[in-house]
This record gives C-alpha cells, structure tokens and sequence, in this order.
C-alpha cells in the first residue's frame, strides 16, 4: 500500500521558502518543486541521495508484424548492446549528471551473451522472449503481468537499500509507443487520433496503418479492460508492465519518481489505476513530442518540468530533470534567508503579497 502525501508539512515549507532571499515566487515551479520533495521525504531538509535511471528493456508480438513500427524488432535488442556499452543517448545524460544507469532486460526477443550478461549495470529479469500479438489475444497472461509487476518492485527494492531516495524511469522497445496510445485510450476514453503519433518516425502511410491496427486492437481488448492490470495484460509490454511495479513500489517505499514520456506515463496510468496515491510521488520531467503525452499529461493534471521537444524515450527526460530536483533540494537547505543574511523584505501590497494570497491553503500540486 502507497501512503498518501501528508500535507501538514506544507505551511511550514512554504513558510521556509518564502522567506528565502527572494521575491516570493521567484523561483517558479523550482519552489513547487522543493516543497513537493519536502512533503515526499516528510523533512525541510529534503536530499537527492544516489539518484538512480531503471531502463526496461522489452519486445512487443506485434513488432514482428511491422504494422506499427517502422524499425525491425530486432533493434531493442541492438539498443540494449548499445547501453551497455555506453553508446546510447542515456549514457551520455547518466554520466554528466552522475546518475546510476541499470538497464533490465524485461522481455527481449533475444538471448545476450556474455559480454550484457555479466555486465555490472545490466539485470536479467525477462518474462519471456516478447509479449503476444495483441490482435490475436491479450499480449500476456495475468502470471507474465503480475510476475512483472513483482520484478519491477523488487528492483526498486534494492535500489532503496543501496541508498537511492530517487528515481527515473526509462524504456526500450520497437512498437511500444502504440501500446502507451491504446492503454491511454483503454484508460481514459480519449480517441485513438489523438493517442497516437508517429512514435519512432512514421511516415503519413506508415502512420494510417499504426492506427488502423491500433483501433483493431482496442475494438478487441477494450470492453475487457477495466482498470490498470486489465491494460497492461490486454495491449502493455513486459518493459511497461514492470515499470508500472517499480513505480508502485518506488511510491511505497517514499521515494522521489521521475517520469520520462509517453511510454512511462502510459506505465504511471496504469499505475495510478491500481492505487491513484502514487502521483504524490511523481516529477513530470518534460513533455514530449509525442501528442499522446500531452493528453497523457492533461489527464492526469500534471505540470511538467521541461519541454524541449524530445521524443527519443531511453528516459533521457527523467535524466534531464535530475539536476533540476537537485537544484529545488539545495536552494531550500542551502540559500540564505532574510533573516540569516540580513536583508531587508518588502512590505506593503505587491505582486508578491497577492502570489501569496493566491495559494494560501491551496493543496501542493502532485505533478508539479
């Protein structure tokens, strides 16, 4: 069970905030930022300990079809090689940033060798070479979903005994990104037309077939679902199924999640439908280009920290953002406040004595 955010931290976080050596409201959605990692961690001292990026890794049944992916299947096991040994995008974001990158092989059709196999970052939890083809059945059974869930929870388990209070989500998987739409449309009534983009590059011909297969499978599976486990065990992927456990379980243990994009927020939907207290712990990290995500997003009344446009998945945005709740943790313990530096506040009516009256009382945003 996820304990839901206890608010009665909020007055005194706020009042530590705003009387740092500042305008109120200065510092924007950093300010919201802090407070919600305060109200997280239940301190006004909050930390980023040891943040840690979970890279899941996995195949889809329909990919074989070629009908919604314009890469072969075979490139999410090529992808994988490519973390391993350093060559990705996510490499890149996890270096600079120093963030621990591990990637799990949550249902590859592909046997590694050695070389990924005995790799200190890499974690063997496979549910099984790739999901079913969703046009012919549900793409797993309910022991493969529930088995998934149950790994993704017990990886986050070992990441908070090793220290790490934060965490992002990231995927691999060729075709994954119409099983984010159709568990978007599954979950939320919204159209296909406005579920489904172009995904790893689709042309406009590519794309009508996408969406003709999409709405095929959401004709069969959609009066079978009813909440976030029927989603996942109708149209998900063994890497979204066993990124919703970690989530659910990275809530349950209090600590910071950072969501990436379409795909990680089609897993967080999921989850928010098997207990909705898990987005008190979630940072939206941007938005992506990926016009299902803002919908996602909208649905789900979350503000994002970054909006640049990426679409390339990896969590690559999660890895973006761990500066930023970096930066929110500092300046809450670290900055100076009026009082410690010996500056003068403003006083009298302003801008910032109206910001102050807007959001008196008002409850801190889970997304924010």
């Amino acid at each position: 069970m996820i304990t839901p955010i206890d608010n009665r931290l909020q007055e005194s976080l706020r009042n530590k905030i705003d009387h740092k050596t500042k305008p109120l409201g200065a510092l924007g959605q950093l300010e919201d930022l802090a407070l919600q990692l305060g109200l997280i961690q239940q301190t006004l001292t909050p930390t980023v300990d040891r943040p840690a990026l979970l890279v899941f890794a996995g195949d889809h049944g329909i990919a074989a079809t070629g009908l919604v992916n314009p890469y072969p299947q075979a490139v999410t096991a090529q992808m994988v090689l490519n973390f391993i040994r350093g060559g990705a995008a996510i490499n890149v974001f996890c270096r600079v940033h120093d963030i621990d990158l591990r990637v799990v092989d949550a249902g590859v059709n592909h046997a590694f060798g050695e070389e990924v196999l005995t790799h200190p970052s890499f974690y063997a939890a496979s549910v099984a070479r790739g999901t079913r083809n969703y046009l012919e059945g549900p793409a797993m059974t309910s022991g493969q979903r529930q088995f998934a869930l149950d790994q993704g929870a017990a990886l986050v388990n070992d990441l908070r005994q090793s220290g790490c209070n934060t965490v992002g989500f990231g995927e691999m998987g060729i075709g994954n990104s119409t099983s984010a739409a159709l568990i978007l449309a599954a979950l939320t009534g919204l159209s296909l037309d406005v579920c489904i983009g172009r995904g790893t590059g689709a042309t406009d011909e590519q794309l009508a077939v996408k969406r003709d297969a999409a709405a095929r499978a959401l004709a069969l599976h959609g009066p079978h679902i009813a909440g976030g486990a029927d989603a996942l065990e109708r149209v998900g992927g063994f890497e979204i199924a066993m990124m919703t456990g970690a989530m659910l379980r990275a809530a349950a243990l209090r600590m910071t999640i950072l969501v990436d994009g379409f795909i990680a927020g089609a897993a967080l939907l999921a989850a928010c439908r098997i207990d909705a207290a898990v987005t008190g712990y979630c940072v939206f990290a941007h938005q992506s280009h990926e016009q299902g995500h803002r919908h996602l997003l909208a649905h789900l009344h979350a503000k994002p920290l970054l909006q640049l446009d990426l679409r390339l998945g990896e969590g690559t945005g999660a890895a973006l953002a761990v500066p930023l709740v970096r930066t929110a943790a500092a300046f809450l313990c670290e900055m100076a406040s009026f009082g410690d530096a010996g500056v003068s506040q403003a006083t009298g009516t302003d801008a910032g004595d109206t910001l102050a009256a807007d959001r008196a009382d008002k409850p801190v945003e889970a997304a924010s």
